[in-house]
């Protein structure tokens, strides 16, 4: 079972200025607590026991959070001086994973998998990186990831408008050992630089969740939100 998450929560929020200024993403006031004490929340009842949080913009108001409302939990902070893209963030906090897995979470996205099943799943696999896939019907703000009968990822579909489709939901098992020997750059982006480019060659598993996703990335989710985790 992974023990350990990192928490992406570097992000400026720039879709959501008009409704949350001067604040990251991930600290959007959703009924009265900041959206990323959902993601916490939930990564806590799924067993994580160890958080590391990529911070960039406006870190402060993010570690004061954690310092006043989550006193007793077990984290590290890595903060980016400059922005290094998902994938930079991603490879600076590997430095910082104890275990061989870790799980890995976008602080703006809440996606209700379960952490136990995906483990398991990644850990018998052997993958570099395992996935957790959405379904979702009529979209086009997203995406497809396609899977074969194994649930090996075979390929990533551009955004458009789709009938239907498979989803990235953002939550990754990633194996630390297996990202770091690929001597990645500094800045890079995790889904276009690494899943994209490398699915064909490596093991990259897709792990189906038809569960509670939302991402508050624009001002019609964030509404989405107040209704929805109330």
């Amino acid at each position: 079972m992974i023990k350990e998450a990192i928490i992406l929560a570097g992000g400026l929020g720039t879709r959501l200025q008009s409704v949350v200024a001067d604040l990251p993403k991930c600290m959007a006031p959703v009924n009265n607590q900041p959206f990323i004490a959902y993601v916490i929340h939930h990564l806590q009842r799924q067993g994580v026991e160890r958080f590391i949080f990529s911070l960039g913009y406006k870190h402060e108001a993010i570690v004061h959070f954690l310092q006043t409302s989550f006193p007793t939990l077990s984290y590290k902070v890595n903060i980016e001086e400059e922005p290094l893209g998902t994938g930079g963030a991603i490879k600076k906090c590997c430095e910082m994973v104890d275990e061989k897995s870790v799980v890995v979470v976008n602080g703006d996205t809440l996606f209700k998998v379960d952490i136990v099943e995906m483990s398991q799943l990644h850990e018998l696999s052997g993958a570099h990186c395992t996935l957790a896939l959405k379904p979702m019907k009529n979209f086009e703000r997203y995406g497809v990831v396609e899977i074969d009968h194994n649930c090996r990822v075979h390929s990533f579909k551009e955004k458009k408008y789709y009938k239907i489709g498979l989803i990235n939901g953002g939550v990754y098992a990633l194996n630390k050992h297996k990202f770091l020997e690929e001597h990645l750059p500094e800045k890079f982006s995790f889904e276009k630089d690494y899943l994209e480019k490398l699915y064909s060659t490596r093991t990259f598993f897709g792990f189906i969740q038809d569960k509670y996703f939302i991402d508050i990335g624009i001002p019609e989710d964030f509404a989405l939100a107040q209704e929805e985790l109330k």
